[in-house]
């Protein structure tokens, strides 16, 4: 079937493009007549024609603004012009809108039919190139995943990998020489933080992945890995080497409005965690980062730079007690790590009774790996013969429990150090934007702006803020300032609206408001109070 408008300000001329076509096409076409250029846009937006016969001489708007109009919103339409004037008055703006033929009135039925013919065989031929670009893209869209999966996996296997990572580059013209790993979890429910039933979800993920493939493409330019365990890596390219701080920001904002689209249409709870910005041959090491911010982080979306704390480090036997054993650590959870090495301890020694030396030797392991996280986050500075008793110490001790006692007052050193750092540096933090209000109180301040002084996004200044300082930035901004404004009230030269600016305030009504809020009565009113 093919949609054809006929625009002509003559009803005859109408009449008799519309006898000549269904006589000479009953079946195959639609027909619309339309007397003005303005009802022939109107039109073609709802009915989307195939092809238009318009005339050049109408009222209003003529013919070729009327095709100008149209092919901004439907490209692929054949235009047909009639006039009864010499076409080559028109020719030059005609060309450039892709007139298919003129048409000189009064027409002549033959070439009416002839002209109809070629533009049907055209949209035809336009309509069959569309449908094998669609088979094409079907078939693309089954390959594409699987692609992105192999990339993905080399990626994080990496070693010897270059070339492979090449050739996945070229097939999914992957231009740039940098990008970033995230890490999208999802599980049933969230409790404390840590997402519940992996198991589960991992087996429901393949209902909904092409769902969540599509609402990802929404938010970001990136390749999408398989579902691994309750998991699902992102690789997003980027063309530098690192993010701006503003770069950031958006990133993590849209990744929170990635996760509250993905829990609209899917039934899950998710996660995100974002890794730093890596050359190709380093994108393990962001996924690393992301799954680390991951593991560390209780909100929904994570970036690593966020973290209070650096690099973390998963272990692979026995799995689940070394991880909680490690998790505990990074976060500085002393009791917790204690339990866990104690657990761990307890495995060993009652799994491998006869294994002294294995066991000196895992001993020794854990604690190096422990204290290469605080030398790295900076809980613990290093020296090249710190350890250098530590052997002799280890295989020094005839029971286990010595060797026990040894390794828990290790952990313990570990974690104690580490909570010093992590607390020294989010104490360095609230002081620093503490003293920066203080001294800048009466300018234009904001939670962004001083979000983006100390380096780290607004919601994790906002909880790191709140849970040191026992009150938020903005309580604490507002009791600087009115306890300031009370101190300018007592000085009578001073009117109310000078002490408004004073204050950080661009409104007297608003300051007004404030004031009452925080102290009882209106500025005016307190200073009456004051005599």
């Amino acid at each position: 079937m093919f949609r054809i408008l006929l625009a002509d300000d003559e009803g005859i001329m109408l009449e008799s493009l519309k006898t000549i076509i269904e006589s000479n096409f009953r079946g195959t076409v639609e027909i619309q007549c339309v007397k003005s250029g303005r009802a022939a846009i109107e039109l073609a937006e709802t009915f989307r024609p195939d092809i238009v016969f318009m005339d050049i001489q109408m009222p209003g708007i003529n013919g070729i603004h009327a095709m100008q109009e149209i092919r901004k919103f439907h490209t692929s339409v054949h235009f047909i012009v009639i006039s009864a004037y010499d076409k080559f008055a028109y020719a030059q703006e005609a060309i450039n809108l892709g007139v298919l033929e003129y048409l000189t009135k009064p027409v002549n039925r033959k070439v009416v039919i002839d002209v109809l013919v070629r533009a049907m065989q055209k949209v035809e031929e336009e309509r069959r190139k569309r449908s094998e670009s669609l088979k094409i893209q079907e078939k693309l869209e089954t390959v594409i995943p699987v692609i992105e999966s192999g990339f993905i996996y080399s990626l994080l296997l990496q070693e010897g990998r270059n070339r492979e990572i090449g050739n996945y580059r070229q097939l999914l013209d992957v231009r740039e020489e940098y990008g970033f790993m995230m890490v999208v979890q999802f599980g049933e429910a969230i409790t404390e933080g840590v997402l519940t039933n992996a198991v589960g979800m991992s087996v429901k993920a393949q209902s909904f992945y092409s769902q969540f493939r599509e609402i990802i493409r929404g938010f970001f330019y990136c390749c999408i890995g398989p579902v691994m365990s309750n998991k699902i890596a992102l690789f997003v390219p980027w063309e530098q080497e690192s993010l701006t701080y503003d770069e950031r920001i958006q990133i993590i904002e849209k990744s929170r409005n990635m996760v509250r689209r993905l829990e609209k249409d899917i039934d899950a709870k998710f996660k995100v965690g974002i890794g730093g910005v890596k050359p190709f041959e380093e994108l393990n090491d962001s996924y690393k980062e992301a799954s680390r911010a991951l593991t560390e982080s209780k909100g929904r979306v994570a970036h690593v730079e966020d973290l209070p704390i650096g690099c973390g480090y998963v272990g692979d036997y026995p799995a689940d007690t070394e991880k909680k054993l490690f998790q505990m650590i990074l976060r500085g959870d002393m009791d917790g790590a204690r339990q866990q090495a104690d657990l761990f301890f307890e495995w060993m020694v009652q799994n491998y009774p006869d294994c002294q030396a294995d066991i000196q030797i895992k001993v020794l392991e854990f604690v190096m790996r422990a204290e290469r996280e605080a030398f790295l986050n900076g809980g613990m500075t290093y020296e090249f013969r710190y350890r250098k008793d530590y052997l002799e110490q280890v295989t020094g001790y005839s029971s286990y429990e010595g060797l026990r006692t040894w390794f828990l007052k290790k952990i313990t050193e570990v974690c104690r150090n580490i909570t010093s750092k992590q607390e020294e540096q989010t104490e360095g933090i609230v002081t620093r934007v503490k003293q920066y209000i203080n001294s800048n109180f009466q300018k234009d301040i904001s939670l962004d702006g001083v979000s983006e002084m100390v380096n780290i996004s607004p919601y994790y200044f906002s909880k790191v803020f709140k849970e040191e300082a026992g009150e938020n930035f903005i309580e604490y901004l507002t009791k600087v300032r009115m306890e300031n404004a009370k101190e300018y009230l007592k000085n009578p030269e001073l009117s109310v609206k000078e002490i408004c600016s004073m204050s950080g305030y661009g409104d007297p009504n608003y300051f007004s408001r404030i004031f009452k809020k925080y102290i009882g009565v209106t500025p005016s009113e307190y200073r009456e109070r004051l005599g």
